[in-house]
Formats: C-alpha cells, structure tokens, sequence
C-alpha cells in the first residue's frame, strides 16, 4: 500500500506511524510544505495522511500552499483514497467538507480523557477502542461536524474530538501518534502555548509517564488496522 503524508512542520511527524508502515510493508511518501515540496500525482498513491501543525486553515496568506493542499484533500476524497487527518491535518478535512473551523474555547495541551460517542456497529473503525480513553491533545482550534459525517469522540474541552466520513475518511482532533520523543519537540517548539489555563499541562505533566505513550501509540497501531481492509475498495492504477 502506498502512504502519502503531508507534513507542514519539521517537528510534527509520523511518530509511531512510521514503524506501523514499515512492519506492514507499505511504502511512505511525502510532502513536506515547509521544504516547498511537490504534490504527488493522485493515481500514485492510495491513502493521504494528513498530519498537524500551529498555522490554521485560513493562514493562506502565511502559507500560501494550503490553498493547493486543501484542493489536493478535497479531489482525493472525490477519488476513493483512504484520507486520515491528525490535528491541523483533521481541521483541513472538515474545512474541505464545508464545515466550519474555528477557535475553541479553550486550549487543550497534554493528557485528557476522550469518550466515544457511537457505538461499534455505526463505527466499526474504532469496534476495539474502549468507550473512555486518554489521548495525547495539543490544539487550540476546533471544527462543526462535516454535513454526512458521523461524529466519534468528544472530550471535556472540546465537543468534537473525531469524526468518520463515508467509512473511510477519519479526522483525530487528538494524537495517538505521538511519542515521548515527538512530545519533547512540541514543548520545544511551541512552548508559547503553555499558560496556566485549565485544560493545559505542564512539560513536567505531559512527560511525568512514558507508558501513556506507549499506551496512544497501540491504539494508533489499532486504527490503522482498521482502516487497512479500505484498500479492496480503491480503485488502483493502470
């Protein structure tokens, strides 16, 4: 299988995908935006995964390139691809669906409960996640509910946490990639955003316990395989 990545910031990457693709020998690809990178061809690839950044998706006039990425999501998805989006990479998703994006009420930065909202047999992608979990959050955006979208999960801090679309299109509000590693560089990068608010952790908090990466990262692992079976379903090249 052939994975594509769009990655907008040198600090956010594939963390414990990268080791998934690999032990399931599929080959990875990217676009990296902050090397000008080019877009693939479409019929070149079978899933596109979205990944996540601090610029919003209205900041085409900072990165002019979002306008070509946002149209690239939008003709996948019209195309039959796979399409998962973390964070930012979720918020280009439900900008591309039409709905709306905009500033959550609050920030939310470190460990926080998530909650499912569906039930396994109206979302067989998350049937083995259990209905309450702990998931790694860093974003202070949030998006409406894609029209024709079901909504999975919602936290605390922020009512629409994940949503799937046409059963193959997956937006994650939070991380479950995320890794010990990739989290140290988030606090490095972008410790601007740590304040004293309530739904924000300090860097002490958010690396105080390595099995809770451990812990994203097999459910991660968990989706993905969920999602793999979608590939019968791609139309494939030549």
């Amino acid at each position: 299988m052939r994975i594509h990545v769009f990655q907008h910031v040198p600090f956010e990457g594939l963390g414990a995908i990268g080791p998934w693709a690999r032990a399931n020998e599929h080959t990875l690809s990217a676009t990296r935006f902050f090397n000008a990178e080019r877009l693939p061809k479409l019929e070149d690839i079978d899933w596109l995964l979205v990944l996540g950044g601090p610029m919003g998706v209205q900041d085409e006039g900072s990165y002019p390139w979002l306008t070509q990425e946002k149209h690239f999501i939008e003709e996948a998805i019209k195309n039959g691809k796979t399409v998962l989006g973390i964070c930012l990479g979720a918020q280009l998703i439900a900008d591309v669906l039409g709905a709306k994006v905009f500033r959550n009420r609050f920030k939310e930065i470190g460990w926080f409960p998530i909650e499912l909202t569906t039930t396994p047999a109206s979302a067989p992608i998350f049937r083995k996640f259990p209905q309450q979990f702990e998931a790694f959050h860093w974003h202070g955006d949030t998006f409406d509910l894609p029209a024709g979208a079901l909504r999975v999960a919602k936290s605390a801090a922020c009512e629409n946490q994940a949503f799937v679309y046409d059963g193959r299109i997956v937006g994650l509000q939070f991380h479950l990639e995320t890794t010990r590693e990739s989290a140290e560089q988030l606090i490095k990068n972008c410790a601007v955003d740590i304040i004293e608010a309530p739904f924000i952790q300090t860097p002490d908090e958010i690396l105080s316990n390595d099995s809770r990466f451990a812990e994203i990262n097999k459910k991660m692992e968990i989706l993905l395989d969920a999602l793999e079976p979608n590939i019968a379903s791609i139309p494939q090249a030549g």
